[in-house]
């Protein structure tokens, strides 16, 4: 019997991508399996179930899906209720964040169902690439958070000309030069703002220069290399150190974009609400690392718009991709697809915990929580 793959409606708040477009719907039915789409599931992302079924998919229910299906994908993980839902030995795949949401993952193991995660892809390893659905979304996040902060700003990103006079270029700083911060940076330049960035490793100071941005220069802070192209987590001497530095200079720019994480921890706090305070008024910050964990910035809340004494502007922006859902459908899409082929070698689910791309995202498995 072919291995059935069912795609879930996503049910998070706000979220409008789907884990499978139907461009990718053949290739999946090229593994030797039958594929379901949870009824709407792609409507958000403007997919109608109409072209799944020209694709090649079946249109199911949420319950006949759940029932059918070997393989889940989803993006964002699903409630907990539908998870005990779910049999032993069906797989359920998407971005879990099992920091965030450990109950999804102990519901997983309780059931029997293994997970994997893409979260903890090891993005080091080249064969993992085509699978890294963490830098085909923060690409989009960091392109998205320049549009965010040029739509919030009340001025012009370039500087122009006019015969009512010159309006001088906005002054940008992109703290934290991952796939994201990059991605804002050349967004930004685009845009025509002088865009500056800044990052404790000491490799992306010619990333920054490499698109045409400067790199801000902080007095006594370390320098702090990392695993897997991440920083590391700072000591409470060195945040300090970073902090102050910092508050010195955020109040020359009119925008302040942060994209700075360390997987499985609280994001850093890089920007606090005395710097805040300091900056212009009108001035813009977005902040990519909001989630209920914390953010990069004192004061940010996930998905809200904080207005500040003097008009400051503190967005916490920790979904943008949803709001880019059929880019980023089609994106995540291609990345779930090639993990699935890893996982689906004979057109049947293979789980081998000692194999070094699956491994590290196993978050559960034989009904044990396996996430370290």
């Amino acid at each position: 019997m072919a291995t059935c793959i069912g795609v879930l409606k996503e049910s998070a708040p706000g979220e409008h991508r789907v884990a499978v477009v139907p461009a990718v719907v053949p290739g999946l039915c090229g593994l030797g399996a039958e594929v379901l789409v949870e009824s709407g599931a792609g409507a958000n992302a403007c997919l109608p179930d109409s072209e799944y079924a020209r694709a090649g998919a079946v249109p199911a229910d949420a319950a006949e899906l759940d029932a059918r299906a070997d393989v889940l994908l989803c993006v964002q993980p699903p409630p907990v209720e539908r998870v005990e839902g779910l049999r032993a030995g069906q797989l359920l795949v998407g971005l879990l964040n099992p920091v965030g949401s450990p109950e999804v993952v102990a519901a997983c193991a309780r059931c029997g169902v293994d997970a994997v995660s893409l979260d903890l892809l090891p993005r080091t390893l080249s064969r993992a690439q085509s699978m890294d659905a963490l830098t085909s979304q923060a690409n989009i996040a960091g392109y998205k958070a320049a549009l965010v902060a040029a739509d919030a700003y009340g001025r012009y990103f370039p500087m122009l000309m006019t015969a009512a006079g010159t309006a001088k270029p906005a002054q940008v700083l992109v703290l934290g030069v991952g796939v994201a911060g990059l991605s804002a940076i050349g967004t930004c330049r685009r845009l025509g703002a002088q865009v500056t960035g800044y990052d404790i490793r000491p490799e992306t100071r010619e990333e920054v220069r490499s698109v045409g941005a400067r790199f801000l220069d902080l007095a006594g802070v370390t320098v702090a290399g990392g695993v897997g192209g991440y920083a590391r987590a700072l000591t409470d001497e060195e945040r300090r150190s970073q902090q102050e530095a910092l508050q010195q200079r955020i109040a020359e720019f009119d925008i302040v974009i942060t994209t700075a994480q360390v997987p499985g921890r609280r994001p850093p706090q890089l920007v606090t609400a005395e710097a805040v305070k300091g900056m212009r008024p009108g001035s813009v910050i977005v902040d990519l690392a909001a989630s209920v964990l914390g953010g990069n910035v004192e004061g940010s809340q996930p998905d809200c718009d904080v207005l500040i004494a003097d008009g400051v502007r503190v967005i916490g922006a920790s979904n943008l991709p949803a709001l880019m859902a059929p880019g980023a459908s089609a994106a995540y899409a291609r990345n779930i697809t090639a993990l699935v082929a890893h996982l689906l070698p004979q057109g049947e689910v293979v789980i081998d915990p000692s194999d070094e791309v699956v491994g590290p995202m196993l978050v559960a498995h034989n009904g044990e929580v396996t996430v370290k």
